[in-house]
């Protein structure tokens, strides 16, 4: 039953994780002195220039990092590399910090990040290393730039929604991670991304959002949420690779995977620019300005949230860019 996938669905770790945000927000609130510096997008977009220089940071899964370093590595990258992109930007380096208990344990975790910045073409050009740690972790932070932004704060009521991914992919076998990325061809894998800048700065998309560990359903929310929006989302309308559950799917973080919000009259060359690409591009809802996400699959539908009854990140204070 569609209100017993709901249920499930509010109580996934990565929609619990999305909530934790407020505990950080609350704390740094007075930290927040520049009304053009908006918080809850995928990079902080500072004004710079003719443009905006994007700043970014990931954080890595401990059990991650000790089960299989190299994958961490390489997801380290891939995720910040994936922010920029999906504001509109392009890369331009990364900084990583690095906690080991032994310098003889981090050579795959290192690996891992010099394949990925290799495949990425993204230098990493310094940060913090320390081997004598009781435990062992990995963060990296990004900094990229943009001409026009793709931001979470400009969807509008009518806008259609419309999933991109990359289903040429599998399984990671113990995380819900859908890898389309460490095995392919690193010129396609930039090919992939560079659509993202291309659709800002022909003005045909100005609201996009990374899909990431909450999956659809947590990128649905934090985008509905910062743009003070609501959704129905088409649950039937969702691309699904070969033999996965939809709430799998709904779940996962798709190593390429990004949540659009478009105008209807540019849905058709937006969904060009990916298929030529070989890419899945299909509308799965559209944007509402009653600020509920509804859920619809065949005759059933369901309210999964209420934006004025329970917040997300609680950062709905936040006004639109000027862009």
């Amino acid at each position: 039953m569609l209100e017993e996938l709901a249920s499930r669905l509010r109580h996934s770790a990565g929609i619990l994780h999305k909530q934790d945000i407020q505990i950080t927000a609350n704390g740094l609130s007075e930290t927040w002195n520049r009304p053009d510096i908006l918080l809850g997008d995928d990079c902080a977009a500072i004004p710079d220039g003719d443009g905006y220089l994007l700043l970014a940071a990931e954080g890595m899964l401990p059990q991650l990092i000790q089960t299989d370093p190299w994958f961490a590595g390489w997801c380290a990258v891939m995720v910040n590399v994936s922010d920029i992109y999906s504001m509109g930007g392009e890369p331009i380096a990364i900084v990583d910090t690095l906690w080991s208990q032994a310098s003889d344990s981090i050579s795959e975790l290192l690996a891992g990040m010099r394949d990925a910045a290799k495949a990425y073409q993204v230098p990493i050009v310094g940060g913090h290393t320390n081997c004598r740690s009781p435990y062992d972790a990995l963060s990296v932070a990004i900094l990229g730039r943009a001409q026009k932004l793709l931001t979470s704060f400009h969807a509008r009521p009518h806008d259609l929604l419309l999933v991109v991914v990359n289903m040429d992919g599998q399984f990671h076998p113990d995380y819900p991670f859908w890898n389309a990325a460490s095995k392919a061809d690193p010129a396609k894998l930039r090919q992939h991304l560079s659509i993202l800048p291309q659709l800002a700065n022909l003005g045909l998309c100005d609201t996009a959002k990374d899909i990431s560990m909450g999956g659809i359903i947590g990128t649905l929310l934090m985008l509905m949420e910062t743009s003070h929006c609501g959704a129905v989302l088409n649950l039937d309308q969702i691309p699904l690779p070969p033999d996965v559950s939809l709430e799998r799917w709904l779940i996962s973080f798709p190593s390429y995977a990004f949540l659009l919000s478009v105008r209807p009259e540019n849905v058709a060359a937006v969904q060009a620019m990916f298929h030529a690409q070989g890419l899945v591009c299909e509308a799965i809802g559209e944007v509402q300005a009653d600020q509920q996400i509804i859920l619809r699959s065949q005759e059933q539908s369901t309210i999964f949230w209420d934006f004025t009854q329970e917040p997300l990140m609680g950062l709905t204070q936040m006004k639109s860019h000027d862009v």
